[in-house]
């Protein structure tokens, strides 16, 4: 597993998780706001093999992996865990084991990757590709119990990383990618069903799905055109924009700022020559362009961006050392970083 994640929590401290062998080390800012950050610490959870992390309304960060142990007979079983961080610089609560939608071992290990979001009324939902190509999904209830695991009847075909979204209006979006395009569920009202999955004819290179809501109850999808066409933005009852640059594998960080005085999205990748490439566009008028940087700056993963304690953008590398660096907007006008710093 490689990534780096990048949270803020209630009282404004940033936290920055790397994956390292056996789990993820994590640093805390000693302050809302500074350069100062405290020393790493490791959480551990051994046989990771991906993770997906989200915050709810209360900051607290919600961590759900997929996990690869070998039993004695050296067969390696594969499960979904999770834990939660209540507040910034704490322990991470006990990972909990949720088991695997599949009973049979050989299926069980073919599972895919896990998304994660967290609705406003507080229930988490964990959605992931079966190993049929179909859809799993298994939730949090209201008494804090979860429910067993659930099959979307009739759908095949789902390969790669999902993008879900839980909105503020509670809703929960859906993108899934498939060999023949997408599929798009979308609830009608929050705690609803989440309906079938609506097929669509679009190039979206696997595993490069990422997802934002630009605007009240309105998410805008983001992905790597297959064709080689840079980034794509899409909302639903639109047609995909092409907002240029050119990324490498892997999906996009995407955040909403203000940048002297304009509401803007914030779009970050690997680019094709392993640098980090942040973009900045006007939230949905993305006809009016997107302006692409290289930072020049090495890194093995998609960059993590968040807000500090201030509004400034901070950006989150992993080095091509395995090391996280991390940039943060200067007051200079647009968005201009200041030097990287090594933690």
């Amino acid at each position: 597993m490689q990534g780096i994640w990048l949270t803020r929590g209630k009282e404004g401290r940033l936290t920055v998780y790397a994956s390292v062998e056996g789990g993820l080390r994590r640093w805390t800012e000693t302050r809302p706001g500074t350069l100062a950050w405290g020393q790493p610490v490791l959480v551990a959870v051994p046989g990771l093999s991906h993770l997906s992390v989200t915050q709810d309304d209360n900051a607290y960060v919600h961590f759900v992996g997929r996990r690869e142990r070998r039993n004695a007979d050296r067969r390696t079983a594969v499960d979904v865990v999770y834990a939660i961080q209540y507040q910034s610089g704490r322990p991470v609560a006990e990972w909990r084991a949720l088991g695997n939608p599949h009973k049979d071992m050989e299926e069980a290990a073919r599972l895919g990757r896990p998304a994660v979001v967290v609705t406003a009324s507080g229930m988490v939902h964990i959605f992931v590709g079966n190993a049929d190509g179909g859809l799993a999904l298994r939730r949090e209830q209201s008494d804090g119990k979860w429910r067993g695991w659930e099959h979307r009847k009739g759908v095949t075909g789902v390969e790669g990383d999902l993008a879900a979204i839980a909105l503020s209006s509670g809703r929960i979006e859906l993108f899934a990618t498939t060999a023949e395009g997408i599929l798009h569920w979308s609830q009608k009202e929050a705690g609803g069903g989440l309906g079938d999955g609506y097929p669509s004819r679009l190039a979206v290179s696997r595993d490069s799905l990422a997802v934002a809501e630009t605007g009240p109850d309105r998410p805008t999808f983001y992905w790597t055109d297959a064709g080689g066409r840079g980034v794509v933005a899409y909302r639903a009852g639109g047609w995909p924009m092409a907002l240029g640059g050119a990324p490498g594998d892997g999906p996009h960080a995407v955040t909403r700022t203000f940048l002297d005085g304009y509401d803007c999205t914030v779009l970050a990748h690997r680019g094709v020559e392993g640098t980090a490439v942040v973009g900045v566009g006007v939230t949905e008028d993305e006809g009016n362009g997107v302006w692409w940087s290289d930072t020049g700056v090495r890194c093995l993963a998609t960059p993590a961006l968040a807000e500090d304690a201030f509004g400034r953008l901070v950006v989150a590398v992993v080095d091509e050392h395995g090391a996280p660096k991390v940039a943060r907007q200067t007051d200079e006008p647009g968005l201009t970083l200041s030097e990287w710093r090594a933690l």
